[in-house]
């Protein structure tokens, strides 16, 4: 990935490691958290814990609230309404906080390597494909959607072309 472009990543089903190599595989500098509630049952994704691994693997941490889905619209994900998941989310992210944070996100992923991060390993069941989406259509970047290693020795990128490519870490 390079300048220019975003990532996105979803933890479901992976270790805090295993993210955290995928993400320096891909050479993220920056990990954008897009969740609403940014805590985890799964251990080291709450907001503080992942911030302090993150930092001690060279990853910047940053939370953008407003770009999280909101309750309604996560509960219809849930129960597989994913029409109704999607209005929510699109009618959230027209919203003023929503358009600042992402003019955030679009500004940092302009100037480094960016990843949105939620919990969801299929990015087309979560809102972090929405939000990327929404900026490759302001700026013109590139998406790519980043599937967690679980053997620390490949990274597989979807890009938006659902061309995957897989490279040895």
């Amino acid at each position: 990935m390079s300048v220019g472009g975003i990532a996105t990543i979803g933890y479901e089903g992976s270790t805090v490691e295993q993210v955290i190599e995928t993400l320096r595989s891909a050479d993220v500098q920056v990990l954008i958290d897009v969740r609403d509630v940014p805590v985890s049952r799964k251990p080291g994704f709450s907001k503080k814990a992942l911030a302090q691994l993150l930092g001690r693997s060279g990853v910047e941490y940053v939370h953008l609230r407003a770009l999280g889905n909101p309750k309604p619209g996560r509960i219809a994900g849930k129960h597989g309404d994913m029409q109704t998941f999607e209005r929510i989310f699109r009618d959230h992210l027209n919203g003023e906080p929503a358009q600042q944070a992402l003019e955030t996100a679009l500004d940092i992923a302009s100037r480094t390597r960016a990843c949105l991060l939620c919990f969801e390993r299929d990015h087309s069941r979560c809102h972090r494909a929405m939000v990327a989406e929404e900026m490759a259509r302001r700026r013109a970047i590139r998406i790519q959607h980043l599937l967690v290693c679980r053997t620390g020795a490949e990274v597989a990128v979807r890009h938006t072309d659902d061309q995957e490519s897989v490279r040895t870490a």
